[in-house]
């Protein structure tokens, strides 16, 4: 009668040899807290930029006010103080609108340009990783194959 063979010890032996190399995670980690940062970085500056357009804004806004609180002699100069503040607060609006869109524009620029190359990267080292994994297991694989035909 044929003795089936106990693969267990074989299989123990196999998954030993196994190396398990966390330098690729640990890459990974790094890769992508690096690309955090520099997302950060962006965002940071954006809300800088804007933080100073809102200000100025506020401060024209408020000096163009002053001219239509002041007192007039004649009422129609009311009217036309009225007339020339919403003039000059649609040309400040049209002015910081469009302020904001180049700091939109430049986030939206520098965005793709880390997304790209944290794509190319995070491909670059996947593709490494693989190699070596694809290595190691072969050579693993032929240690427990050599190791379970010697015993």
């Amino acid at each position: 009668m044929a003795k089936t063979n106990d693969f267990t010890k074989t299989f123990q032996d196999m998954m030993a040899a196994f190396p398990v190399d966390t330098t690729s995670f640990q890459d990974a980690f790094k890769t992508q807290a690096a690309l955090a940062e520099k997302m950060s970085k962006v965002a940071l500056e954006a809300a800088e930029k804007s933080t100073e357009i809102t200000a100025k804004w506020t401060k024209d806004t408020i000096a163009k006010m002053g001219e239509v609180t002041k007192a007039k002699t004649e009422a129609t100069d009311y009217s036309k103080a009225a007339s020339d503040f919403a003039s000059s607060a649609a040309e400040m609006a049209a002015e910081n609108m469009a302020a904001f869109a180049e700091v939109a524009k430049k986030v939206q620029m520098e965005t793709v340009e880390l997304m790209l190359a944290a794509g190319k990267d995070m491909s670059e080292d996947a593709t490494a990783a693989v190699k070596k994994a694809t290595a190691d297991v072969t050579t693993a694989a032929k240690k427990a194959t050599t190791a379970a035909a010697a015993k």
